[in-house]
């Protein structure tokens, strides 16, 4: 997947329709079967829902798994969305696209899996709610999340924390 993929946009937004849309950023991760295939047919996915416009996509990077080490490497990368959905019915869409790719939550945590779609950042909005943690808590700690993030928006900042650049300088 190319880091300049950008897709136009199914639908005109108007009026006040902008004020409520949201710039979104998943991450895309995947370690078992076909990786970039699983990835791509998520991102496609996404992109088929009337509810979400898939912005750009990064450049997907081979990666170490972290915390459960004893599994295949990850193939990880972002996507920018834009969506009018709550953080919460976002969220759940992501876990169907999970789901209908073969997603399964009985192995180890941090364990391998077909696919991984994490809401990351939804706008500058901070969402502490059970089940739900926005902007993704160990989003600071992971060259393989904020380096994805760097490319599709070097000025982006992850509210609360700061600049994608300055946090990816301290884990350098």
């Amino acid at each position: 997947m190319s880091s300049n993929a950008k897709k136009t946009p199914r639908r005109r937004i108007s009026g006040n329709d902008s004020d409520r849309m949201a710039v979104v950023y998943i991450g895309l991760g995947a370690n078992l079967g076909d990786r970039e295939r699983t990835i791509r047919a998520a991102v496609e996915r996404l992109g088929a829902d009337p509810e979400i416009d898939v912005v750009a996509v990064s450049t997907l990077r081979e990666t170490e798994p972290v915390g459960y080490v004893a599994q295949p490497r990850f193939l990880n990368g972002a996507a920018a969305l834009q969506t009018g959905l709550a953080p919460r019915e976002l969220l759940a869409r992501l876990l169907a696209v999970e789901q209908e790719l073969g997603r399964t939550r009985d192995g180890p945590r941090f364990g391998p899996r077909t696919i991984d779609l994490d809401l990351l950042l939804y706008g500058e909005a901070v969402v502490e709610e059970r089940g739900l943690v926005v902007p993704h808590p160990r989003l600071a700690e992971r060259r393989f999340v904020l380096e994805p993030l760097a490319e599709l928006d070097p000025d982006l900042e992850v509210p609360g924390r700061g600049p994608v650049q300055a946090l990816l300088a301290t884990l350098e």
